[in-house]
């Protein structure tokens, strides 16, 4: 397997479950700076020049969320994945989609509007209302929680690493200051050793 990745991106996900799991793969790291995600032959890989991509044999793969969901099914015995059918199943399902479509997008909106945008562009107005809707995501998460160790229970899963990359995020803009249970359960996340082996750069 081959995967394409850009440090501090969406790629740390799979790259995250891929050492979780253990499985060789090789890591295609692109400088985005001089346009390696931008040349003829990886516009072929990901048509809008992105990470990651995941070639796996003949099939290649892009979306961090769905690479993740294909790799943790491929690798059953690392445990990533509920049994499809069960319940366990379901909620799964509900905090991989969670995580891509209700808590990311606001706690990028800070992002844009605190650190990434020129000054110019950046929108108070914007900044409180992601301030507001990653607050609201976030306390869901923590009533999800109650005193579990990971988002479906005792059993750590493919759906913790969606949530955990992304409130590693929250944490570096501030955003988990008033959730202390959130805030631990990022940082044992953190503490993993596969986390820290995939922000090795």
């Amino acid at each position: 397997m081959k995967l394409y990745h850009s440090p501090r991106s969406r790629s740390v996900r799979p790259r995250w479950l891929l050492e979780e799991v253990g499985a060789p793969y090789e890591l295609v790291t692109l400088d985005f700076a001089r346009g390696e995600h931008k040349t003829p032959e990886y516009l072929r890989i990901h048509p809008h020049g992105a990470v990651p991509a995941l070639e796996d044999g003949d099939l290649v793969l892009i979306e961090s969320a769905a690479i993740c969901s294909y790799l943790a099914d491929k690798f059953p015995a690392a445990q990533l994945a509920p049994a499809v059918g069960t319940a366990a199943r379901g909620r799964y399902y509900q905090w991989m989609h969670y995580a891509i479509a209700t808590l990311e997008p606001p706690v990028l909106q800070v992002f844009l509007h605190t650190v990434l945008l020129p000054e110019a562009q950046r929108s108070a107005r914007a900044t409180e209302e992601g301030r507001q809707k990653s607050a609201e995501a976030i306390q869901a998460i923590g009533g999800a929680l109650g005193s579990q160790p990971f988002i479906l229970g005792e059993q750590f899963s493919a759906a913790d690493i969606l949530l955990g990359t992304t409130l590693s995020w929250a944490r570096a803009f501030g955003l988990l200051g008033e959730h202390p249970e959130v805030e631990a359960y990022a940082q044992r996340l953190a503490a993993r050793p596969a986390y820290r082996r995939a922000h090795t750069d």
